[in-house]
């Protein structure tokens, strides 16, 4: 029969392993949430840094010379167009549109409100979804990408886009 000495040396011994087991998935966890806020932390340093009166960002290769745009408004994904920038810089979201407006489900040039534009790209006409469109589509206007005729009416000008 075991002794209660021995017992108690073999339940210390289980508990030790236990605590060196859980502290070294403590020490792993650490160094994974140590990373995490490092990169959280950078992120953040980087995007309230000052541009540096940079007015201009290489997006693209035309040919075989980079072309350069004004830099984007921050938290914008849309470049200032510019002769020779292809439409396959913008997101996917901002392509569609102009693909939309300039052949792929209409004529070049023909305006088209935002409800026309929502059920092209295959979304409900709804008002949360028409008014995406629409925020998008003005952001396409004010970049150069869209010409808007009149309010809420967008097409694309000749020789700006679609087809990517």
């Amino acid at each position: 029969m075991p002794s209660v000495m021995g017992l108690l040396e073999e339940r210390e011994r289980a508990a030790r392993q236990r605590v060196e087991v859980l502290q070294a998935e403590l020490r792993e966890a650490e160094a994974v949430w140590e990373r995490f806020v490092i990169a959280r932390e950078t992120v953040g340093e980087v995007l309230t840094e000052p541009r540096g009166g940079e007015d201009l960002a290489p997006v693209a290769v035309v040919g075989e010379r980079p072309v350069q745009v004004r830099a984007a408004v921050p938290g914008s994904v849309v470049p200032h167009w510019q002769a020779g920038l292809a439409p396959t810089v913008l997101a996917p979201a901002y392509r569609r549109i102009t693909d939309v407006l300039a052949g792929g489900n209409g004529t070049r040039g023909e305006a088209r409100d935002c409800r026309q534009r929502a059920a092209a790209l295959g979304l409900e006409p709804v008002p949360a979804k028409v008014e995406g469109v629409r925020s998008k589509a003005e952001r396409l206007a004010a970049r150069g990408w869209l010409a808007e005729g009149h309010p809420g009416l967008f097409n694309v000008p000749v020789g700006r886009g679609g087809g990517s």
